[in-house]
């Protein structure tokens, strides 16, 4: 996840109304809080890496069988980022723990570190072991990758696994503004960040509602799953954008009443603090997590 630099809707002034979570007393966040999570949430953006770690690091699968035993009563699904330097273990560790998998394969510049990404992520699939795959992340809004590459890499994963939905993940704008990315996809994976366009939180669900219906407009009648979304708790405000321990309890609460009530799939970031984020994202990268770097639930 990074942040969006693409247009904001915030300065439009969307017709807004009060949230729900607004009206709850502070005292009965968590509570609520736990409901929703022990009644499971659809999906989880999950690495497994600890303090000292990221992407780079070569993860064996004791680490990941044990970071993914604290998540897994909580989801029916996981989403992974990479599939290379032991990721590519995932997949098949959450269908042994009876989860479903959005296989992500990291793309980036380095064309050489793709293609072991693209074969890595073709073997996990020929295997059974992915549901969705998701072909690269943001790679657009970070300019790694042109259009042209981006579709090439997209159909070369689709034609060698027939049967596998493949999809894209960026952020909501750029399938408005890739009709051919968009195409391309079996199925649309947009990301929807409030907080990184600068909305405050008590607007935030409404904010995410219209990222949510431009990604399906582009879709033209395609599936949209919300690939990411989330609130930090701690760090540096972006605009009217702040980070608390109410503001991410009742943006989940938010998320999670709309989710059910429109049946909408919907991937949070993330299951873990993690602290190799700062370097991409400033103080509030390491605070997405729904549990903390130590793997203990934060909001309770």
């Amino acid at each position: 996840m990074s942040r969006n630099q693409g247009e904001s809707l915030y300065g439009r002034r969307l017709s807004l109304s009060g949230i729900d979570s607004y009206n709850i007393a502070d005292e009965e966040l968590t509570s609520l809080f736990r409901k929703i999570l022990d009644g499971k949430i659809h999906g989880l953006s999950f690495s497994p890496y600890v303090t000292g770690q990221g992407p780079g690091t070569k993860i064996g699968e004791a680490q990941i069988v044990d970071r993914m035993g604290i998540i897994q009563p909580y989801v029916n699904w996981v989403r992974s980022f990479s599939c290379t330097d032991g990721n590519e273990l995932i997949p098949r560790i959450a269908h042994a723990n009876g989860l479903k998998t959005m296989v992500g394969v990291w793309l980036e510049g380095d064309h050489q570190k793709n293609e072991e990404e693209l074969q890595n992520a073709i073997e996990v699939a020929s295997a059974g072991h992915a549901d969705i795959l998701a072909v690269g992340n943001e790679v657009l809004l970070r300019g790694d990758l042109s259009e042209e590459e981006l579709i090439d890499y997209v159909n070369r994963v689709r034609q060698a696994v027939p049967g596998v939905p493949v999809g894209y993940v960026d952020a909501y704008f750029e399938f408005v503004d890739h009709p051919r990315v968009t195409d391309a996809c079996d199925v649309i994976l947009a990301n929807c960040y409030p907080f990184w366009e600068g909305c405050a939180a008590e607007y935030s669900l409404l904010y995410m509602k219209e990222m949510y219906r431009r990604a399906v407009r582009a879709a033209n009648g395609k599936k949209v799953i919300i690939s990411e979304t989330g609130w930090p708790n701690v760090g540096t405000p972006t605009g009217a954008a702040v980070p608390s321990y109410t503001n991410a309890i009742r943006y989940f609460l938010n998320t999670y009443q709309w989710a059910a009530e429109e049946n909408i799939e919907i991937f949070y970031f993330s299951s873990f603090d993690e602290d190799w984020k700062t370097g991409d994202e400033g103080d509030v990268g390491a605070y997405w997590g729904l549990w903390d770097k130590d793997g203990r639930l934060k909001y309770v």
